[in-house]
């Protein structure tokens, strides 16, 4: 993964870090935001800063972080964080090209990772994961009718997520009661050769 990434001309000046991704390789459960958050460009650490701290309540909520939510270097276990594009343009949201020319270091992560739950945050990271891990067509999944649900995929099960911004106290103790409920309660690992954790 590279710290100096050159390859989108319209965010490299504009970026402070490129934020790869972080927390636990051998996690189950792999995060995906759209694009980093403000503190993530400034920490270069997925998923924090102040406009994070609801996901890494929720992260701890579930176990998955010994961290304060504040922290800007969480300790995570069994999960990993990501984004669909490594850098952030202060004034917009990422190009169709920008996704697409990040998309391979995503590819290596989930490769890497192999989780069982993928969480994908909001409407584009679902609808871009669809395309290659659901036999569902992007254009078939609503996010806000799907947070807090499971979605059967291609060697994973997806457990959507609304913008954490757009998330409501409920949404968000929703979120944590399904995975709970839903998810934990059960034996949701896949036969894929992993060993057990």
């Amino acid at each position: 993964m590279d710290p100096d990434c050159e390859n989108c001309p319209g965010l490299c000046d504009v970026r402070e870090n490129v934020a790869h991704g972080y927390g636990d390789v051998g996690g189950e459960f792999l995060f995906i935001g759209e694009r980093p958050s403000e503190g993530a460009d400034r920490n270069g650490i997925p998923f924090t800063g102040e406009s994070d701290e609801r996901l890494q309540r929720i992260l701890g909520d579930l176990g998955f972080s010994r961290s304060p939510p504040d922290s800007d270097r969480p300790d995570l276990q069994n999960a990993f964080l990501t984004y669909l594009t490594r850098c952030r343009h202060p004034d917009r949201r990422p190009t169709d090209e920008e996704v697409l020319t990040c998309e391979p270091y995503l590819n290596a992560e989930v490769r890497m990772i192999n989780p069982e739950i993928i969480v994908p945050i909001g409407q584009r990271t679902l609808e871009e994961l669809a395309i290659d891990y659901t036999t569902r067509a992007p254009d078939s999944f609503d996010v806000e009718a799907e947070h807090a649900t499971t979605i059967r995929g291609r060697g994973f099960e997806l457990v959507p997520m609304l913008p954490l911004d757009e998330q409501t106290d409920e949404q968000t103790e929703a979120f944590v009661d399904h995975v709970v409920e839903s998810v934990f309660s059960r034996d949701y690992r896949q036969t894929k050769g992993r060993r057990g954790r």
